[in-house]
C-alpha cells in the first residue's frame, strides 16, 4: 500500500463538500492509499473545549475518543478522494472500536494515518472499515476503527446480516439533557461540519425530523460517565443503534463486566438502545 503523507491536517470544508455531492457509482469502492500527517500537535486549549463538552476532566492523558478527533479530518480527507465512491456525508456511523495501547500526554506530537478498506457487502447496502493508527516515536499508542455503512451501495460477498448485540430493558442510572445547542457545541471541538447535525432542513433531507448528535459525542460522553473507573490501558467497541435527536432526554446505564464495563446509552426510560457499548482491559 503506497502513503501520501501530509504536511499539515487538511481542511474539512472543501473535503466534505465534495462528500456531499451524491455519488452515481453502484459498487462501493475506496482509495488503496494511506494517508499520513507526522508530528501533529494536540491543541491544549481545544482539548479543554472538548473536555467540557463531552463530561471528560481536562488533564495530561488525553481520552482516547480525543485521538480519533484528531485523525477524523484523514476520514473525510480520503473518502473525498477522486478514487472513493463511498459518500462519507451519505453513510452512516454504525460502529467504532478502538484501543488505548498506552496513556498518551496532551504534549506529545502524534503521527497520524487512516485508510480504508475491508468493503464488504450488508443486507442494505456496503460496509467499509476506516483505520486510523496514532504512533509517538515510532510507537504505536492507539488505533481505532469506524464501520460506516453505503446504503443501496454493492460490495462482494454474501451480505453482513450480523445483528446488534442483544439489549434488554435497564433501569437508567443518570438521565442527561442535551440542548439545542449541542450539535453545534460539538461541532466546534471536532470540526465535524455535517449538517445534519446543527441544520433542521439538512436533518429533515436526511430523514429525519430535526437535528441528531454526533456519535462520537455520544460516545465519548459514555466513556467519560466512567472515566474515573477505567484502567490505564483498555479497547472500547461502541454500536450505534439509533440516532438521538436535539433537544433530548437520554439515560444511561453501566453494569461491571469482570474487569471491564457494558453500558449503553438509552431512551430516557431505558426500554430502546441509542448506543452499546463494551470496555475492557
Amino acid at each position: 500500500m503506497s502513503t501520501v503523507t501530509l504536511d499539515a491536517m487538511p481542511g474539512m470544508g472543501a473535503a466534505f463538500a465534495r462528500a456531499l455531492v451524491p455519488s452515481r457509482a453502484k459498487d462501493a469502492r475506496v482509495p488503496a492509499h494511506e494517508v499520513r500527517v507526522p508530528g501533529h500537535r494536540q491543541d491544549v486549549a481545544r482539548l479543554a473545549d472538548y473536555c467540557r463538552v463531552t463530561g471528560f476532566t481536562l488533564r495530561d492523558a488525553v481520552p482516547p475518543t480525543w485521538i480519533h478527533v484528531l485523525a477524523f479530518p484523514l476520514h473525510v480527507h480520503l473518502l473525498g478522494d477522486a478514487d472513493a465512491s463511498v459518500r462519507l456525508a451519505g453513510a452512516v456511523h454504525v460502529s467504532n472500536a478502538m484501543t488505548l495501547h498506552r496513556p498518551v500526554s496532551l504534549t506529545e506530537r502524534l503521527d497520524l494515518a487512516v485508510t480504508a478498506g475491508n468493503v464488504r457487502a450488508h443486507r442494505r447496502g456496503a460496509l467499509v472499515d476506516l483505520s486510523a493508527t496514532a504512533q509517538a516515536d515510532g510507537e504505536t499508542v492507539w488505533s481505532g476503527v469506524s464501520t460506516y455503512l453505503a446504503s443501496g451501495m454493492r460490495a462482494p460477498g454474501t451480505p453482513d446480516d450480523s445483528p446488534h448485540p442483544p439489549f434488554a430493558p435497564v433501569t437508567p442510572h443518570a438521565r442527561w439533557r442535551l440542548g439545542s445547542t449541542l450539535g453545534r457545541d460539538y461541532r466546534r471541538v471536532s470540526g465535524d461540519p455535517n449538517p445534519i447535525h446543527t441544520s433542521r432542513l439538512a436533518a429533515k433531507g436526511f430523514g429525519f425530523s430535526r437535528p441528531i448528535i454526533h456519535g462520537m459525542w455520544t460516545h465519548a460522553r459514555a466513556l467519560a460517565a466512567l472515566e474515573q473507573r477505567l484502567p490505564a490501558v483498555y479497547s472500547v467497541e461502541v454500536d450505534f443503534a439509533k440516532p438521538v435527536a436535539l433537544p433530548g432526554t437520554v439515560g444511561f446505564h453501566a453494569a461491571d463486566a469482570g474487569g471491564g464495563w457494558d453500558a449503553a446509552v438509552t431512551s430516557r426510560d431505558g426500554t430502546k438502545p441509542h448506543l452499546l457499548m463494551r470496555v475492557r482491559p
